[in-house]
């Protein structure tokens, strides 16, 4: 039995296709738990981090509500939400346009960007989930999922 056959108890798959898929979902869950727990410790989400890190990219031009639901991994999230909590906790300011009063223009402020440093001097941790992988493998398994999405 491989290490998922073990894990989730199930002895027999119907087929290779899947057996990946629910590999693929299983791995996906992993990750995913790894990463509440060590976005926890700072108090925000994963997906709030994920506006952060998009923000701090951007900085210091302003970005639209958009252009952040573009962006995103998690596309089901709910941006305008997100900025919401993120202004509240004081990580992002939130203006009026100029140009157009019925667009905001959101940029990550002082308190976002000394956030992301502290959390980018610990975020190893998140890399350790791939450690027992090669640069080699890592390479494949980057091209393989790009592949498995076209």
């Amino acid at each position: 039995m491989t290490s998922l056959e073990k894990e989730i108890v199930q002895p027999k798959f119907q087929s290779e296709n899947q057996k990946a898929v629910i590999n693929i979902m299983y791995t996906n869950n992993y990750i995913i738990a790894k990463m509440n727990d060590f976005f926890k410790a700072y108090a925000i989400t994963r997906q709030q981090y994920n506006v952060l890190r998009i923000l701090r990219g951007q900085y210091p031009k302003p970005a639209t509500i958009n252009l952040l639901k573009e962006r995103m991994l998690d596309k089901m999230s709910d941006a305008s939400r997100i900025v919401k909590r993120l202004r509240v906790k004081q990580l992002i300011n939130r203006n009026i346009s100029v140009n157009d009063r019925r667009a905001a223009e959101i940029t990550i402020s002082e308190q976002g960007l000394a956030l992301l440093e502290k959390m980018d001097e610990i975020s190893f941790k998140l890399n350790e989930l791939t450690k027992n992988l090669s640069n080699s493998e890592l390479a494949d398994l980057n091209r393989l999922l790009d592949k498995l999405r076209e």
